[in-house]
């Protein structure tokens, strides 16, 4: 039995050859792709970022009102140059490296309440423009400028230099300090790594609805341990240190203050540790060592804490007079709780949204006595007009569409969800007033839809690059787990032809799925593996989002075995089904996670993986940073079965498959130090393997590069495989491939 393709393409479609440059100069499809939407409170304007076209790496502010859209904020006029971030502050560097930013131009903004007036940092400077006309102006300000934000009432723009929160007039005046460093390691107002990259909170202050008081976040990271990124390539350099809590180290101290325009300062009284509800566990830490959200609404600052081991989360009020706190909410869980993003949200009418279980194993919201239905699978909440909530929930995991949700219905009537988006697909939406700007990408494509009072009236215009590479996946629920995979297979393949040696290509870790009815660059790639001749199986498997608390959870102890197994009975069952699979002849790559899975896959399971790519592998789980790492595996010190258990340098005497290694010398994510040390263990093992540094590459590899890079991955696959040739005329050798 061959599979049908969900969607279907002329041959001579498949511009195969140009793909990877097109994948490079593109930065993966996302240059000129609108982004970073905010709406008025009026709904009366939109803005947002994109660049002029898919090619086009410098991003710009743009404006979306009466049905048209204006450019506000061009880096490129009035004589400039694009310095591609050669005056960046360092602090600004690394917010982008968190935040996956591979633009130039204006990559962030922040505007007051009204959206009338909007705020960015440009090469360092500071820019403010307004919406209702006139070009940006440049501010003076005391040093290099990271993260600006107009108060709401647009008269004071706060910012970040040098370590300090300090502030300035709209109109360039009276710059001060608010908070000043009181020690070496010590920084207000920006996020600690292990809350950017692993929490996501990447802002680090926020303004009272009154303009008159800041919420800010004092980072210490003087208890810390150091890391020392360098780029080989280029030895006269000096190293960039970086403070990097790794699985079981100290973490930076986040405390939270109320700091007043006019000086007065005020600390925030954080609980220290949970209560007698907590759960137990074989490693069990009460305190409250993360900060994991933080906003001020019309009721007053409103904070999340959660504990170091991740079984409780408090939601706090606090008292903008005495800097005290009351508990709203309290979440427990003895795996973790799951952080859901846009959660916790007050509503003017003071009612609490918080992620909830409204029965069974499905994640929900719960407010103002309401709950969301079972089996509705909620993702994010996005905003809310009044007390109407709109939210991202799934009722079948490869689709996520936009919903909303009132507290009341209509006459009086028992309120019940309604869905936003239509289309097959994975949508979003930004919310201001009675607009929505309804972010969709279908199988056909990305767009971008204004609507107001629930009717369309006008699109923001996409300007990505369409691939070359038409995708021709073949949607499958396989095994007992009914495990979603697509399947890829080349255009030129005819039933009949000979088998195919097996790609897969899957993430499979926690926080993201592939498998989505989706047009994205991760599909697009499938696509061109496959017109190289291969059947590529892309499984998202247990530990994946999107199917409920325990599938997410079962990860829980032993991030490898469950998520192995998944792909095993995907691939059997995926060549039981379809005879273009040839199983004697199967392959993994993967990047991040799925780099750590492919490496895996050839040592636990030679009998069935004969190769594998390993981009950017986390091989050793305690070099890891603490809030991702302990989620799963638990302290190092009281657990350290479970860290050996999933690291993969003690396994390196068993490789017997051809295995690559790829990883970025300046990649400060996963460093590169976890290849080397693999590396070296496959080394002293006599085991051959291939390793490709990438010079200044980061964790997110981009430009050329990219493009560059799978050329080389398709090669040394083939190889390893046996594959003669891809493309139309490829017939592949029917023979085991060589350890």
């Amino acid at each position: 039995m061959n599979p049908t393709n969900d969607a279907t393409a002329d041959d001579t479609t498949q511009n195969t050859d140009g793909f990877p440059e097109q994948f490079g100069r593109t930065h993966r499809f996302t240059l000129g792709v609108p982004r970073g939407f905010t709406v008025s409170p009026d709904g009366a304007r939109v803005l947002f970022l994109r660049s002029t076209s898919g090619t086009d790496p410098v991003s710009r502010l743009w404006l979306y009102e009466d049905g048209a859209e204006r450019l506000l904020a061009d880096p490129l006029g009035a004589g400039r140059g694009d310095t591609a971030g050669d005056r960046v502050p360092p602090e600004e560097l690394v917010r982008r490296e968190r935040a996956g930013e591979t633009s130039s131009g204006v990559v962030s903004y922040a505007t007051d309440a009204q959206v009338r007036l909007a705020a960015f940092a440009l090469d360092g400077e500071l820019r403010v423009v307004r919406t209702d006309g006139g070009p940006p102006r440049r501010i003076r300000t005391a040093g290099p400028v990271v993260d600006p934000r107009p108060s709401p009432d647009g008269t004071l723009i706060a910012y970040v230099s040098g370590g300090a929160l300090r502030v300035v007039t709209a109109e360039g005046t009276d710059d001060r300090v608010l908070a000043a460093p009181d020690g070496d390691r010590v920084t207000y107002g920006l996020s600690d790594h292990v809350s950017a990259e692993s929490i996501h909170r990447s802002r680090g202050y926020w303004w009272s609805p009154g303009s008159d008081a800041l919420l800010v976040a004092r980072v210490d990271t003087s208890m810390v341990q150091r890391r020392y990124i360098s780029d080989p390539a280029h030895p006269e350099r000096a190293p960039r240190e970086m403070a990097y809590p790794a699985a079981g180290t100290a973490n930076a101290g986040v405390s939270l203050h109320l700091v007043r325009v006019s000086g007065e300062r005020l600390a925030v009284r954080l609980p220290r540790e949970a209560e007698s509800d907590h759960p137990e566990g074989v490693w069990t830490d009460r305190s409250f060592e993360y900060v994991v959200s933080a906003a001020w609404d019309g009721h007053g600052p409103l904070v999340s804490v959660q504990t170091r081991d991740q079984r409780s989360v408090h939601v706090l009020a606090v008292d903008p007079g005495t800097g005290g706190t009351r508990v709203l909410s309290r979440a427990h869980d003895r795996a973790w709780v799951a952080l859901r993003p846009g959660t916790p949200l007050r509503l003017p009418s003071g009612a609490l949204v918080v992620a909830a279980r409204p029965g069974g194993d499905s994640q929900g919201l719960a407010f103002d006595g309401l709950e969301t239905p079972v089996g509705l699978e909620v993702r994010e909440v996005v905003g809310a007009d009044g007390d109407r909530v709109y939210f991202t929930a799934s009722e079948e995991p490869t689709e996520v569409h936009v919903w909303s949700y009132a507290a009341t219905a209509p006459g009086g009537g028992t309120a019940v969800p309604v869905r936003v988006s239509e289309a097959p697909g994975v949508h979003t939406a930004v919310v201001g007033g009675p607009t929505v700007v309804l972010d969709s990408r279908t199988p056909q494509g990305q767009t971008v839809t204004v609507l107001r009072d629930g009717a369309p009236v006008g699109r923001i215009a996409v300007l990505a690059e369409t691939p070359f590479v038409v995708p021709r996946p073949a949607a499958l629920s396989l095994g007992k787990r009914e495990l979603r995979s697509l399947l890829y297979l080349p255009s030129w393949h005819r039933p009949g032809d000979g088998p195919l040696p097996v790609l897969l290509n899957p993430y499979a870790g926690h926080g993201m799925q592939v498998v989505l009815k989706v047009r994205s660059w991760w599909v697009a790639v499938a696509q061109w593996f496959a017109e190289q001749g291969f059947a590529v199986l892309v499984t998202d498997g247990r530990g994946t989002p999107g199917r409920g608390e325990a599938w997410e959870k079962s990860v829980h102890g032993d991030r490898l075995t469950a998520v192995l197994d998944d792909q095993i009975d995907a691939l059997h069952a995926a060549a039981a089904r379809c005879s273009a699979l040839d199983p004697a002849r199967v392959a993994v790559r993967g990047w991040s996670f799925s780099g750590y899975l492919a490496a895996a896959a050839v040592l636990r399971h030679p009998e069935v993986f004969h190769a594998a790519v390993a981009g950017a592998a986390p091989t050793d789980r305690r070099l890891y940073d603490t809030h991702w790492e302990e989620r799963f595996l638990g302290h190092p010190d009281v657990l350290p079965e479970n860290y050996e258990r999933n690291s993969l340098l003690r396994e390196a005497a068993g490789l017997t498959r051809p295995l690559m290694l790829v990883h970025g010398c300046a990649d400060d994510n996963v460093t590169v130090a976890h290849m080397l040390r693999f590396s070296a263990a496959l080394l002293a093992a006599g085991r051959p393997h291939t390793v490709l540094p990438l010079s200044g590459a980061g964790h997110r590899v981009a430009g050329a590069a990219a493009g560059d890079l799978l050329l080389l991955e398709r090669d040394f696959l083939r190889k390893s495989l046996g594959v003669e040739h891809g493309g139309s005329s490829a017939r592949t050798p029917g023979r085991t491939p060589q350890s």
